[in-house]
């Protein structure tokens, strides 16, 4: 028999779970009511505690529009921790098992949050060096520009089998490994979302090219996001568009009606073979011997590398030899005429077909193809 109550704690714990949300209240007490374990990803742009004492101006005496709000100051570092503490602790409750953790942040709170994180239990991947191209000046000239704010990325334990999409990072790169330093603008122009007098409406929004490639790097499509300072909505608008869900917490009202404003107007991505990203990491392993089992290649055939510096031919037992009788495997032989410690061969070795340079990884992409097992209805 089932209880009326039983049915109202499940219908209570379904609407907890709701997805594509704005909650407008304290961000302590919002995240309370979130389910335990029932996110992929938090993106959180917390309080910089900037401990700015009087106005700073510009060489001609006008104000610089600074990050004075209250949301922003704190009585002492030991609060400014309790806080920290309080909402990365429940962030980690959220979180699924192989979820991760963004936190973004200046010098001026990201150590104390970063010895938070670890004291918490997350597992550090990455501290990343967001480089503003178009950064505020140093009006007094008294210390460097500060051009940069710094990214933590963690998981959330050592054992979490988290996302990461490296073949989507590599080729939003030009084919080059993604970085830890990214250079992106400052959020400007028409992307920056202004208040009825015509002022930028939060004095913190973060450009939506920056949570794009946080999102598509570490989150699969519909995975979920949460945001517990959400601010004017950037991580929802560009969880939406990107084919992601999202949760976000804002206590100022004024700015949740932005943001739910902004992402109403986002039109998100449809075509769903644009927004998988590529995983070769996933993909079933295919030894190098199977593309000669399976006729992509021949015994004997003759290998190169790109520039035909190198060459090799393929023995029976699918090793390569070279015309002085080196041998080795597809990745050993290319590292050792490179003398390279090590070397991915899939990329390193191609092969002539009907005039054309060929790379082996494209054979192998066409053997997982030929070999993937088929459905029917």
């Amino acid at each position: 028999m089932i209880h009326s109550s039983d049915i109202d704690k499940e219908l209570l714990l379904e609407d907890m779970a709701k997805t594509d949300r704005i909650i407008t209240g304290n961000c302590l007490e919002a995240l309370a009511t979130l389910p335990s374990a029932s996110v992929d990803m938090v993106f959180a742009d917390p309080p910089y505690n900037l401990q700015l004492a009087g106005q700073l101006t510009r060489p001609d005496h006008t104000i610089v529009d600074a990050v004075d709000d209250a949301w922003d100051q704190f009585d002492s570092f030991a609060a400014y921790d309790s806080f920290s503490k309080a909402w990365l602790g429940e962030c980690r409750r959220i979180l699924k098992p192989d979820g991760t953790i963004w936190v973004i942040g200046s010098y001026h709170n990201i150590y104390r949050i970063g010895r938070q994180i670890q004291d918490l239990g997350f597992w550090m991947l990455n501290d990343i060096i967001w480089r503003k191209s178009n950064p505020m000046p140093n009006f007094r000239g008294r210390r460097f520009t500060n051009a940069h704010e710094t990214l933590i990325w963690a998981s959330h334990s050592e054992h979490s089998k988290y996302t990461f999409n490296y073949e989507a990072m590599k080729a939003l790169n030009d084919g080059v490994q993604m970085r830890s330093d990214w250079l992106i603008p400052l959020c400007t122009g028409g992307e920056r979302l202004k208040d009825e007098a015509g002022q930028k409406a939060h004095p913190t929004q973060k450009p939506e090219n920056l949570l794009a490639r946080v999102i598509l790097a570490t989150t699969k499509r519909e995975d979920v996001v949460l945001d517990p300072f959400f601010g004017t909505g950037t991580t929802g608008a560009v969880a939406k568009k990107l084919g992601r869900h999202y949760i976000g917490i804002e206590q100022d009202a004024g700015y949740a009606k932005l943001a739910a404003e902004r992402i109403r107007a986002v039109k998100p991505v449809t075509d769903m073979t644009i927004l998988e990203t590529s995983q070769k990491r996933t993909e079933p392993r295919v030894p190098f011997g199977a593309l000669v089992e399976g006729g992509l290649l021949n015994v004997g055939d003759k290998l190169f590398d790109s520039r035909k510096q190198f060459s090799a031919r393929i023995r029976t037992d699918a090793s390569l030899i070279t015309d002085d009788s080196q041998t080795g495997s597809i990745h050993g032989l290319g590292a050792s005429l490179q003398n390279q410690p090590s070397c991915n061969g899939w990329q390193f070795w191609y092969v002539m077909k009907q005039g054309k340079m060929i790379s082996i990884d494209e054979l192998r992409q066409s053997y997982r193809k030929q070999t993937a097992p088929t459905t029917t209805k």
